[in-house]
């Protein structure tokens, strides 16, 4: 554990090092000592993950801490993997995209809160006490909270930084309830302790599950907690959106995984509410995702979809241990903890060249792009690389994990309970609606974003890619969901030891069950290097025989002339068709202005859809509350003679108050 703490502190520190050193080499250094720290960390996972034996570092702090353990089981130490290497590549990326932001008022305190966002990550996923977890999730939470408010000047941005800051104070207050609750029944702080008052009270736990999934839910994105995160991922830089989806959002994951280890074998309440919340997330997140026209909101949405994929393995998890089947709590659990790996994977690929992409023209709205795959080919590849593997299909990361859930699903039919059955055929459908829908939504991105014409100046005036330190990152997480993709079998391998090593109580009906999903994921690998195999022939076929020719492809022109950005989809015609289908699950604020002559100079038609939670339950919510606060504005009068008259009428009622009680 020494080298663990060794790896914090660089980290915490690294910011702060890091800004004394000219603008020029500040995000070099940054990068070198987050690179150190990172390494530091990942030593001990490493240790942990592979050679099987858990450390644990212990500390007296005071009488009201008591003990404090850190400490690196296989779930912990997979989670310090996944923070120190998704984050380390972003890190590396904001090299490239911070040079036009160096001379920024807020670049200094920008790398300083980045690598102590990283190290607090590292705590919360170690900590197994409830005081100083939530001394780590405050500081993880408000060292985000500056990163996205990086452009502060911009109102926007200001606006869901702090919409961002009030969800998660929201979000740590049901967390703290719940620890309470739990200290109260055990006497001390520990989550050992915890452990056994969850397991001899199903009924406590029931109800400190529910408060834990809101506040840790609310972290993850899971509806209806999911208000900030549409908002704060389009703000902050798109290095901080790849941390802040891929990784930071893992640690509400986490939380809930750990709670279902505390508990054990979970009740059907907890099992079916779990599960049909992850659902309609899942449902919800793809849908909204679809009617998006800011890129970086449209990632956010997918967020929320993906967030629910991970919920319904972990879901199917909980109802293979609550009906005592292992085989389906195997697949669950694979399932849901392997899509948090791949979908840190794709989602900071595709977060990332959504940066590439607005550094070069400087907007977010895809119905001003076009035919960028010309001058930005990296990026587009790699960004439909990360389209592919998002929408689960072969033979990219995405699939495999996707399968095992289906596969858990379909042989979660196996329980023979008429509400499980019923729960599972509706995981199932929305699944691959949800697959489906994922395929539309990112067809539509990529099209409009990189084929046809450029349909503004903005993107008519890009003439050249990013640079390496932007395309090397991006490029990496391309190689990662490939190798994923063709090798799920040696993935699935040390995602058993992490599923074994949660449930010791189940882990010998685990271990009998494993070699069925291992045997799939060799089938699965077989024919993913067969098709990728196949397909490299053919286009090795197709190049030697086109070598040195050109070929033209003519049409029936039907009256066309010459290619014009007026005649191309638009994002919303794109999706109109299907999204014509769901119109009561919307609600459309228009912006028209209509031709009035012949010959009409100007018109304009914009379409943006609003979060049917925000408009009718959060929007009029804040607005009684403010019209309840302007009730008692003249109080405030800022005369000084009435806040002293205020405090005697105070004093006064204490006085007659406590005469009272006496």
């Amino acid at each position: 554990m020494t080298n663990y703490f060794i790896g914090i502190i660089t980290l915490l520190f690294s910011g702060i090092i890091a800004r004394f050193f000219s603008k020029r080499f500040k995000t070099y250094v940054l990068s070198i000592l987050v690179a150190i720290g990172s390494a530091f960390c990942a030593v001990p996972a490493f240790e942990v993950l592979f050679h099987g034996a858990d450390l644990a570092k212990s500390f007296d702090f005071n009488a009201i801490f008591g003990n404090v353990t850190f400490s690196i089981d296989h779930l912990s130490a997979f989670f310090i993997l996944l923070i120190t290497v998704m984050s380390l590549i972003s890190v590396i990326y904001s090299n490239g995209y911070l040079k036009p932001y160096i001379e920024s008022k807020n670049i200094n305190s920008h790398l300083v809160f980045l690598p102590v966002l990283i190290a607090s990550m590292l705590a919360v996923v170690t900590c197994h006490n409830a005081l100083m977890f939530l001394i780590c999730w405050e500081v993880m939470s408000l060292s985000s909270f500056f990163l996205v408010i990086f452009e502060s000047s911009k109102k926007e941005v200001l606006k869901a930084g702090i919409k961002y800051l009030v969800f998660m104070h929201i979000s740590v207050l049901f967390i703290i309830v719940a620890f309470v609750l739990m200290a109260i029944k055990s006497g001390c702080f520990d989550f050992e302790s915890f452990k056994l008052v969850l397991q001899n009270n199903k009924s406590f736990a029931n109800i400190v599950f529910i408060l834990a999934f809101i506040g840790f839910g609310t972290k993850a994105g899971f509806i209806p907690f999911h208000n900030w995160l549409p908002e704060a991922h389009p703000a902050a830089p798109s290095h901080v959106s790849a941390i802040m989806s891929g990784v930071m959002i893992k640690t509400g994951i986490y939380g809930i995984i750990r709670m279902i280890m505390l508990i054990g074998i979970p009740t059907k309440l907890i099992s079916y509410g779990f599960l049909l919340v992850a659902v309609i997330s899942s449902l919800y997140g793809v849908l909204y995702a679809i009617t998006q026209h800011d890129l970086k909101k449209l990632l956010a949405y997918h967020s929320i979809e993906n967030i629910g994929i991970i919920g319904i393995g972990l879901g199917i998890g909980m109802l293979g241990l609550t009906y005592h089947n292992p085989l389906v709590a195997l697949l669950g659990f694979s399932g849901g903890i392997l899509h948090v790996l791949n979908h840190s994977i794709f989602k900071e690929l595709l977060f990332l060249s959504a940066g590439s992409v607005y550094l070069k023209t400087h907007t977010k709205d895809i119905e001003t792009l076009g035919g960028l795959i010309k001058v930005m080919p990296i990026t587009g590849i790699l960004f439909l690389i990360g389209s592919v593997a998002i929408c689960g299909l072969p033979p990219f990361n995405g699939f495999v994990s996707e399968f095992l859930i289906y596969l858990g699903l379909f042989r979660g039919l196996e329980i023979h309970h008429f509400l499980s059955m019923l729960l599972i055929f509706l995981a199932i459908s929305g699944l691959a609606l949800v697959g489906t829908m994922a395929i539309l939504c990112f067809s539509k991105a990529f099209s409009i974003m990189f084929l046809g014409m450029p349909r503004t100046d903005k993107a008519a005036g890009v003439k050249s890619d990013c640079g390496l330190s932007m395309s090397i990152p991006m490029g990496i997480l391309a190689i990662f969901t490939l190798l994923i993709g063709l090798y799920p079998q040696f993935v699935f391998y040390e995602l058993k030891l992490i599923v074994l090593n949660m449930f010791p109580a189940e882990k010998l009906n685990l271990v009998q069950v494993c070699a069925i999903p291992l045997n799939i994921m060799q089938v699965v690998a077989f024919f993913a290097i067969m098709f990728v195999l196949f397909m490299t022939v053919l286009i090795i076929i197709k190049h030697y025989l086109l070598k040195g020719k050109i070929v033209f492809h003519n049409t029936w022109g039907c009256g066309y002339d010459r290619a014009n950005n007026h005649m191309q989809y638009t994002a919303s015609s794109y999706a109109g068709p299907f999204l014509s289908m769901l119109k009561p699950l919307f609600k459309k604020v228009f912006d028209i202005e209509k031709p009035k002559k012949l010959f009409p100079t100007s018109a304009h038609f914009h379409l943006q859809i609003e979060d049917i939670e925000e408009a009718y339950v959060l929007n009029p919510l804040l607005k009684f509350d403010e019209w309840f606060l302007t009730k008692f504005e003249s109080l405030q009068s800022g005369n000084i003679q009435s806040y002293l008259k205020y405090g005697l009428i105070f004093l006064l009622l204490v006085v007659i108050a406590s005469l009272f009680i006496g």
